[in-house]
């Protein structure tokens, strides 16, 4: 029996979306490895950056009489590259695989774990960062005294019965107090602000893509 102009007509819809689907898939495959890959590349320069950074800080730091500042700085920022290096070491055991979908909610799942972490580290990282300043310049030589101890001098000339807690005047303790706690409880949302900045865009295109599979899915 001859074939309707009905069914031909069907078959050869059918016949090129089975031509036009493949494409499209390998389409989404190659596009989700060309931005995962862009990613990977710049976290690891950010990862470089910072080690390159922590180095130069803590020879700079001794040279400005704020070795303090310098140790501090260098060892917080070694444990955050450390992290983040076994994460980068995670986010390459991730398989490919045959669907793009899957590769891109794996490395949601990735992602969204590595925020969650640094997130954590941040409330500590910011404060210590701060303290490691307050040291630094408090330690720091000025004409054959530690600055800190200059200062008190000049604010107890113009104060004289100011509190002292361990020869600290009580105002500046409370104040260090409230930015330590204010670092702490804003740090997370300051390394999102920072996450964006740098990664923002690549995310973008990340959402972009899964929103088109899982349309193209339904």
């Amino acid at each position: 029996m001859e074939k309707s102009i009905e069914n031909i007509w069907k078959e050869g819809f059918l016949e090129r979306d089975a031509l036009v689907a493949p494409k499209i898939s390998n389409l989404y495959n190659q596009k989700s490895i060309h931005i995962i890959d862009k990613f990977k590349r710049m976290f690891r320069i950010n990862l470089i950056a910072i080690v390159v950074f922590s180095f130069a800080f803590l020879v700079v730091s001794y040279f400005i009489g704020i070795p303090i500042t310098g140790i501090i700085f260098f060892v917080m920022l070694s444990v955050l590259v450390y992290f983040n290096k076994k994460l980068l070491n995670d986010l390459e055991q991730i398989d490919l695989g045959d669907s793009s979908y899957q590769y891109l909610k794996a490395f949601n799942q990735w992602k969204n774990n590595q925020i969650s972490i640094n997130k954590k580290f941040s409330r500590v990282l910011y404060p210590m960062i701060f303290i490691s300043l307050i040291l630094g310049f408090w330690f720091k030589d000025a004409q054959g005294m530690p600055l800190g101890e200059r200062l008190v001098t000049e604010v107890l000339k113009g104060f004289p019965d100011i509190y002292l807690i361990f020869g600290i005047p009580l105002i500046g303790i409370v104040m260090v107090s409230i930015i330590l706690v204010l670092l702490a409880y804003f740090g997370g949302r300051i390394y999102k602000w920072d996450l964006n900045i740098v990664y923002g865009r690549v995310f973008r295109k990340l959402d972009e893509l899964m929103t088109d599979i899982e349309s193209l899915r339904s």
